[in-house]
């Protein structure tokens, strides 16, 4: 029987460390099954998901933790995700302001919809160069909310913001 392993991996960016963790992940007949990994302020950040014989998750583990110039946290998982969510993609962008964050997300978890990808950029506004906000991600609704009720709780955030939601 198989197990998952999902990690977060923070590092001083250098060349080797994607290696350095297939090859370790590989060293434990583990299976790299997704990842999100970026350069952020010099240093390499990830979020990765493995799979391996339940057997072999200790020793996996152990050997992830081990690994010097590495801050990795790691959480074993047995169940399998739930694929049943029904899933939205969010596209919104606006002015930026501090707090928007805060307020997209919190617009987002009052409808009682789950974020479960985000990655916001501030990018430069055409023609004006003043800063934008530009968020984008995955949403899973609850059960009987329509994606409407989604976009109208974003938009009513303020009247700079384009929403898009797509199914």
């Amino acid at each position: 029987m198989n197990t998952c392993v999902v990690m977060t991996v923070l590092a001083p960016d250098r060349t080797g460390i994607v290696q350095t963790l297939s090859q370790t992940v590989a060293d434990h007949s583990g299976n790299w099954l997704e990842s999100r990994m970026a350069r952020m302020a010099g240093h390499f950040a990830g979020i990765l998901r493995v799979e391996c014989p339940e057997a072999n998750a200790a020793a996996l583990i152990a050997a992830l933790e081990a690994l010097e110039g590495m801050s990795i946290q790691t959480r074993q998982e047995d169940s399998d995700p739930d694929e049943t969510r029904h899933l939205l993609k969010l596209d919104v962008v606006g002015n930026d302001r501090p707090g928007i964050v805060r307020a997209l997300s919190g617009a987002i978890a009052a409808t009682g919809a789950n974020l479960e990808e985000l990655q916001t950029t501030l990018e430069s506004a055409p023609m004006a160069g003043h800063p934008i906000f530009h968020a984008k991600g995955i949403a899973s609704l609850p059960e009987g909310l329509a994606p409407g009720a989604l976009t109208e709780a974003i938009e009513d955030l303020g009247p700079d913001l384009a929403v898009t939601v797509e199914e």
